[in-house]
């Protein structure tokens, strides 16, 4: 015969074992962004009603991703997927390969970019002596450049075909994904009005980065990018490079050198501390570093960072 101590505690594991048979396992659509700009948005377009996961790990260099076969069996079970093409070729391989039934959201395909990369792209950029100054970094050359989300306009476009592809998975929702997409599009149509307005006036127009992942937000705002390294962030820079580099600053009397929160900062400290240049943060926004700042946050830490930098009144 069982005395009230075990009877309370049969009872209370059969509770804890009804409650478990009964949990309700999580029906909402399943998102899988690629990348962290495009986590972002989808989770501002789907609200509550959607899971939404990156495929990159918060804080990682998203360039280089591999993907582990338990991610591809995520691909392959995800409702949407919003990748760039082109910018991460284990990505492009595993949505090949999953054979999921997913709706696709492609930036590349959806804003017509060119991500075809040019293996030869960063050795002869950095070799070639013949376009001295910043004019052979006109901040209008994209080749291979993926950062489109720089230009706030950019991103917002990604926001109505999300919206979409949410729709075409959970009906129910299509009014709450739309409006979505409204707003949020409207609160980055109002960062790039910030943008325009504090850097119209500025005393100088050129920018010093680590490497070139600012063309997209150059050529919106009127700016012109130098790199230390072209498109891929781990290259190094040459002495040819280095040189066209010092005379570019010398000449349009550049006081910064932006470095970056995932790239290794020592080449531009040490050509800053050489020149006698300060240096400043400028994120290319490819991973949520901090937490607690999302997409906006960091575009206007960037800005304030540019405005400084390039004496904008």
């Amino acid at each position: 015969m069982l005395n009230k101590r075990s009877l309370a505690v049969t009872a209370v594991a059969a509770l804890a074992l009804a409650g478990c048979s009964t949990a309700p396992e999580d029906d909402r659509p399943r998102v899988l962004a690629a990348i962290y700009p495009v986590q972002f948005l989808a989770q501002q377009v789907a609200g509550d009603r959607a899971l939404v996961d990156s495929l990159t790990p918060s804080g990682a260099e998203p360039h280089d991703l591999e993907i582990a076969p338990a991610q591809v069996r995520r691909i392959g079970t995800a409702d949407v997927l919003v990748f760039v093409s082109g910018f991460q070729p284990a990505v492009d391989e595993a949505i090949a390969a999953s054979g999921g039934s997913a709706q696709v959201v492609d930036a590349t395909s959806v804003l017509g970019l060119e991500l075809d990369h040019d293996d030869d792209h960063d050795e002869d950029h950095d070799d070639d002596e013949s376009h001295p100054g910043l004019d052979h970094h006109d901040g209008h050359d994209h080749d291979g450049d993926p950062h489109f989300w720089l230009d706030p306009t950019l991103l917002a476009a990604l926001a109505q075909p999300l919206a979409e592809a949410l729709s075409a998975v959970d009906p129910g929702g299509a009014a709450t994904f739309a409006a979505n997409a409204e707003r949020i599009a409207s609160e980055l149509a109002e960062l790039d009005a910030e943008y325009t307005a504090r850097l119209s006036t500025c005393e100088r127009r050129e920018i010093v980065v680590g490497h070139e992942a600012y063309g997209y937000l150059a050529e919106r705002y009127g700016l012109t990018q130098v790199g230390l390294s072209g498109i891929d962030p781990e290259s190094e820079p040459s002495p040819a490079r280095l040189r066209e580099i010092r005379a570019a600053i010398a000449e349009h009397e550049v006081t910064t050198i932006f470095t970056e929160t995932l790239v290794n900062p020592k080449a531009a400290e040490v050509l800053a501390k050489d020149l006698g240049l300060a240096t400043a943060l400028l994120d290319p926004v490819e991973a949520q570093v901090d937490p607690e700042a999302d997409y906006r946050d960091v575009m206007r830490a960037n800005l304030e960072a540019l405005s400084t930098a390039l004496g904008c009144a």
